[in-house]
């Protein structure tokens, strides 16, 4: 049970920067699945089952895969990442001056048992004007992220407050992620790198 290995199964830099904070040494195999939602499914039940099914597929034996959703919600519409810059400006313009949710989902599979939670964090927006938005699509770092902002990036200016866990925003909530890798007997303490 220690001998097994943690794979991330997601692309995220994001995440795999997370978990190397964390001091964790893994593999990397993203998961190419299918994110389209359900008629009707909520965000909560929505990144749970693409975590779960990031999480399950290709698995490799001697791994406990990792995998992890984050969409972001207003009004009840989910957010993903943008299309393009005149969609990434909408949803810039309709996050402005309110407060949203962002919704991770995080799942564990280890061949035989599949575990999983979803933390949900509140994230309060200043007013965003027009031209901002239009000149921070031009940095090119909403292009690939849920909502269209980064908040450890250059977004991180148009956050006002956050309500729960930070690291839950980036993409991977530290926490309860170390929490359910313990649960599949991974001892995350020992597996640090010596920095």
């Amino acid at each position: 049970m220690l001998d097994r290995r943690l794979l991330l199964a997601s692309q995220s830099p994001r995440r795999a920067n997370l978990l190397e904070q964390m001091g964790l040494i893994f593999e990397v195999q993203p998961a190419d699945i299918d994110e389209s939602s359900i008629i009707g499914e909520d965000a909560v039940a929505y990144v749970e089952r693409l975590a779960k099914k990031k999480a399950q597929h290709q698995w490799r034996s001697g791994f406990v895969h990792l995998g992890a959703d984050t969409i972001v919600v207003l009004d009840g519409d989910l957010l993903g990442k943008p299309r393009n810059e005149q969609h990434a400006v909408e949803m810039l313009m309709r996050l402005s001056g309110r407060s949203h949710e962002v919704a991770t989902g995080v799942a564990v599979f280890d061949g035989e048992q599949v575990r999983s939670t979803v933390v949900v964090t509140t994230v309060t927006f200043r007013d965003v004007q027009k031209e901002e938005a239009e000149l921070y699509w031009a940095t090119g770092e909403p292009a690939d992220k849920a909502g269209a902002y980064a908040l450890q990036g250059i977004g991180g200016v148009f956050v006002t407050s956050i309500q729960g866990s930070y690291s839950n925003v980036i993409g991977l909530p530290m926490a309860e992620t170390q929490q359910l890798l313990i649960s599949m007997g991974l001892n995350t303490w020992s597996q640090h790198q010596h920095v």
